[in-house]
């Protein structure tokens, strides 16, 4: 048995699995209540993540780091340069490519609902007791490794997927 296989037997991960979407939702609509912010969909928010401000990367780019098929990242790019929350514009060094950058419009958004998330768990927090207050505070450094932990499986899995299978005998590529 892995190291990995005997944490995961200490952790009831479906119970983790199981309150981890319902506290993402129920932070984003409520920060978009208290915002009055727009709809946008996580997906998009995700790409947005994915733009610093001052970032400017490709859709490939995007695609690779946020495990999307490269179509769906064009589609989504469509729309959201659409609705104002992204910029396209042709790569000066290489004019058939096109760099993506988060408009400033979608980094006031971003930071709006940053800012209006931070208030709303710090008063959530405040009503736990001290004891919950102490574990969610020093639970926060690993829920970070388990988010890294989640994307290096993903990036794993996707590569596994994308790497041709040669048949046995058959001399690698």
């Amino acid at each position: 048995m892995s190291g990995a296989e005997r944490a995961a037997d200490r952790v009831d991960v479906a119970r983790l699995s199981g309150v981890i979407s319902p506290l993402r939702r129920s932070l984003l609509r409520a920060a978009r209540e208290a915002e009055d912010l727009p709809d946008i969909p996580d997906t998009q928010i995700e790409v947005l993540r994915a733009l610093p401000a001052g970032t400017t990367r490709s859709p490939v780019e995007l695609a690779d780091d946020l495990s999307l098929n490269r179509t769906t990242v064009s589609n989504l790019l469509k729309s959201m340069a659409a609705a104002g929350l992204v910029t396209r514009e042709p790569d000066p060094a290489d004019r058939r490519r096109l760099g993506v950058r988060a408009s400033e419009r979608s980094e006031r958004l971003l930071g709006r609902f940053d800012e209006a998330s931070a208030s709303l768990l710090g008063e959530a927090v405040d009503a736990l007791d001290a004891g919950d207050a102490r574990a969610l505070a020093a639970a926060v450094p690993a829920l970070e490794r388990l988010r890294d932990a989640l994307q290096d499986v993903s990036r794993t899995r996707r590569d596994l997927r994308s790497t041709p299978a040669v048949a046995p005998g058959e001399p690698d590529a």
